[in-house]
Parts: structure tokens; sequence; C-alpha cells
């Protein structure tokens, strides 16, 4: 594709190098932008009818073979774009040398990576709206379940094991509405801008961004074809999602120990040992909880790619493609693994210390109109004299030396204290009304 100024081929070493063969997944959208554009150049009148046939019927034919598995790349590819072109050349000959009329292979990757980003944002939306509706119905299902939650890794205060659950499903509906609100910024398009500074012929990107569904084109060229920021925002929205499962997956791992012993892993979703008859591990969770820092690592690497280069098009920018799609893989992977590791999972957590209730015994004073300090320091007194009893076991005599105002009728239960927080019910209505609104 660039030959003619050279009066050697590529050395074997330069080639090695710098041919990356991972923009081969871009296949279909090289040739959606491709169709595109050529039906552009026969509206305007740049390329004949005659012409436009024959490329577009010849582009539709290496579709036929992408969707079926049969298109066959060959060592001399240098990419996705020369490997669509070589193919062209062979089924209809010699118009396929018009098809990168008014083009480049700047824009046109610009243009592929979008496509494929737009696409892959949709089903991870998707995936992530479903983990958040899991987690509401997981909340119907464990039903009054109490545990405690937890700061500083100590048990803080009763909840619902459904509550604890559905602060997942809120941080994956946000996770969703990122690739959500980037959808916005992935919605115009770049084809037309050249090479750098765009062509002198009549071309009208107009014309192929509507073709291909882009509500708008780019507003300059050179930013067009040089910039990656889109490519990294949405690794970091992969990154955010992973680093979110892998706080859940950090608890799964801890509530499948027999020392917490809150849940049972289905065996369909856990691994054993080559060594240990009796080992049950929960390696979908261990492994979302390290592939996390890879991704992370993912939008390192994005940033690093952007950060030295001069505008525009630099070769440096090659290299956002494999990270990308690390990123996009792992995240599509972890969601229904973890997913469906949580959805066939028993739950059996037990009840929380009864210490927990704390805070609520010291708001029953607070309600006498003792102040919130002196009142956290009586019963932290309290609970520091009980030592080995619990202080639902105080005697009338404790809590009185505790302060004048406790009496044994303010030794809540672990459960009588969730219950007095909001509705869980009522949570998991609205997670699932916020799901359905973002999925429409």
């Amino acid at each position: 594709m660039w030959g003619g100024r050279f009066s050697e081929p590529p050395s074997e070493a330069l080639w090695r190098f710098t041919v990356d063969h991972s923009d081969r997944r871009l296949l279909q959208d090289d040739i959606a932008g491709s169709l595109a554009h050529v039906a552009m150049l026969g509206e305007v009148g740049i390329l004949g009818g005659d012409d436009v046939e024959a490329i577009s019927n010849g582009l539709r034919s290496i579709g036929t073979e992408a969707a079926g598995g049969t298109f066959e790349f060959t060592d001399s590819d240098e990419d996705v774009h020369s490997a669509v072109e070589r193919r062209l050349f062979e089924l209809i000959g010699e118009p396929a040398g018009r098809l990168h009329t008014g083009r480049s292979r700047n824009d046109q990757i610009a243009l592929d990576i979008r496509l494929y980003l737009r696409r892959t944002l949709r089903e991870r939306t998707h995936d992530l709206v479903a983990l958040a509706s899991l987690t509401a119905d997981l909340s119907d299902r464990v039903g009054d379940m109490v545990v405690p939650a937890y700061t500083h890794l100590q048990q803080a205060q009763p909840i619902p094991l459904g509550r604890h659950l559905m602060a997942y499903g809120w941080m994956a509906l946000r996770d969703a509405g990122r690739f959500a609100d980037l959808g916005g910024r992935l919605d115009v398009s770049p084809l037309g801008a050249g090479a750098v500074a765009g062509s002198g012929l009549p071309i009208t990107p107009a014309i192929t961004a509507a073709k291909l569904g882009f509500s708008r084109t780019f507003d300059n060229s050179i930013d067009a074809v040089g910039s990656r920021d889109l490519v990294a925002e949405y690794a970091f929205c992969c990154a955010q999602a992973m680093t979110h499962l892998s706080r859940l997956a950090e608890d799964v791992v801890l509530w499948s120990t027999s020392e917490f012993g809150w849940v049972t892993l289905d065996d369909s979703y856990s691994t054993g040992s080559s060594a240990l008859p009796q080992k049950k591990n929960p390696d979908i969770a261990e492994l979302a909880r390290g592939k996390s820092a890879a991704v992370a690592a993912d939008v390192a690497t994005l940033l690093g790619i952007q950060k030295g280069t001069p505008l525009a098009y630099n070769r440096d920018l090659q290299e956002d493609k494999r990270a990308v799609f690390h990123a996009d893989d792992t995240l599509a992977g972890a969601l229904p693994a973890l997913g469906g590791m949580l959805d066939t999972a028993q739950f059996h957590p037990p009840e929380p210390a009864d210490e927990t209730v704390a805070l609520d015994v010291a708001e029953a004073l607070v309600v006498r109109g003792v102040p919130f300090r002196e009142a956290h320091e009586a019963i932290g007194r309290l609970v520091s004299s009980l030592q080995d009893v619990g202080l639902g076991d105080a005697t009338a005599e404790q809590l009185a030396a505790a302060h004048p105002l406790l009496t044994p009728a303010d030794g809540l239960t672990v459960g009588e204290s969730a219950r007095r927080r909001p509705s869980v019910a009522e949570e998991a209505s609205r997670l699932r009304s916020a799901c359905e609104a973002l999925a429409a």
C-alpha cells in the first residue's frame, strides 16, 4: 500500500516489528466503513456506477466470508485494511484500486475502532445492567438474612444481606452509565479527515456518517486522526467496572472461607486442587481480582501511548487496540462468570455479634436528650466492661452503671436494628427501575 516511494522491500526485521495482527477483529467494521465510503464516492460523482457496484459487491462477498469464518488472512497483510483491499483485488481486479480514493488508513482506523467500541459498548452496558438486576433479585431471595456491615473489616452495624449485595448493583449501574455516556462521544464519524488534512476531492463526510449511523462528523481533521482519548476512556470504563468486580470478588473469597461461612458456591462455578482432595476454590473470584490489575494497566498503557505523540497520527497509536481489546475482553468474561457464581450460590451467613447494635443503644439515649458524644462514651464503656458477655446480655445494673437513663428495653436485637433502616424491598424496586431506565 505504500511501496511506490521505496526502491527496496521492507526488511524482515521491520516487518516483524511493525506488523500487528490484533486489528483483525475489526474486519467486519472495516468492511462496513468501506461500503459506506464507496457509496459516498458514487453519490458525489467521484466514482462511476459500474465501479461502485463492482467494489460494493466485492466487499459484500468479503463480508460473507468474514461472517462465515472463511476469510483468510495472509502473512503479507500488513493490517486489516490491506487484507480487505488485497482480497478485493483478488475478487474484482482493477476497480479495487479505486476503493481508497479520498481516504487514508489514518481516518480508516479511527473509524473502525469507533464502530467496534460503539458495538461492544452496548454489550457491556447490557451485561452490567444484568448484574445490577441480579443483585436486586438476590436481595429478594435472601429475604430477612441479617449480616454485619463492616468498616475496617470489623463488624460495624447489622444490615440485611440484600442491602450489601445491592451495593454492588448500584456500582454496576454506575459503570453501565459511564459506558452509556461515552456512547455520545463515540457518535462522531472521523471518516473524511484523511491522513491529516482531509482530501481535495469533493468528498462529503456527512454522507458516510449518516450511512454508518453517526449523528455527526468530526470538527477538526487533525484531532480526528491523531486522538485516542475515547479509546482510553473506554478502557477506563472497563477498568472501573473491573475494580468494582474485584471488590465483589474479594467479598466472595472471604465469605466462602470456613472462617466466615457465609456462602457455599455451586460446584459448577468452583474448582478443586490437584493435591488437596477436600478443596473447593473460588477461582472465578480470585481471577477477577487479579485480572482487574491487568485492566488498570491497560489504561496506563493507553495514556502513556498518547502522552508523547505530536499531532497528528503517529505509529505509536497502533498499540491502542491491543490494550483496549484486552480490557474489553476481560470485562466481557468476568461479568457472566461472577454473575453466575452469585446466582447459583447458597447464602447462610451467621448473625452479627450483638455489639453491632451499639449505635442504636447510643441513639436511644440521644432521643432522651443526651448529647451524642456523652452517649457514645457511655456505650463504649459498657461494651468494654462486658468483655465476653454480649451487649444483649447486659443486666439492668450494668446498663444503669453505664448511664442512668439506660434500661433493658434499650437492648435491641440485630434483627430489630436492621429493620429500623430503610426498606430493602423498596431499594430493590428502585434499583430495578433504574436498570430498566438505562436499558431503555
